[in-house]
């Protein structure tokens, strides 16, 4: 079979006119697709096995973790073990309640007599409350 080459093609098959014979406005009714609908077997199906596949609830990690805690803490708290969030939750809850921190420094705490036991310290800054606590957990 011979290559054609471009310049034996006919000027007609690239011509911008448009087409003589427009295609019909709309499709006939055998072109036409019918339209997929969700089958409610199908439906209940997949609930029935997402709601089996239900995962066990997972265990807490890291300073999620209830740890054994210091007496001192204990007596702040109330708890024998606690998470080192909710520890941390509960001595702001304490802070705040009782208006310590210093009124012209709102990142230093002034230290009640059950902070004392804690801390150790008269004053304390806001980002030393953190550190000032990992003694009391037990590891």
């Amino acid at each position: 079979m011979a290559a054609l080459s471009p310049l034996c093609l006919s000027s007609s098959l690239f011509s911008l006119a448009p087409p003589t014979s427009l295609p019909p406005a709309t499709p006939s009714p055998s072109l036409r697709l019918p339209i997929r609908r969700f089958q409610p077997s199908l439906l209940s199906v997949r609930a029935a096995v997402s709601a089996k596949e239900t995962p066990a609830p997972k265990q807490p990690k890291g300073i999620m973790k209830p740890m054994p805690i210091s007496p001192e803490l204990q007596s702040f708290v109330g708890a024998p073990e606690i998470p080192r969030t909710q520890a941390l939750k509960i001595i702001w809850a304490y802070i705040k309640e009782h208006d310590l921190q210093d009124p012209n420094d709102r990142k230093t705490i002034v230290c009640d007599d059950r902070l004392k036991k804690l801390f150790g310290k008269e004053r304390v800054g806001f980002l030393e409350v953190a550190k000032l606590l990992n003694p009391h957990f037990k590891k």
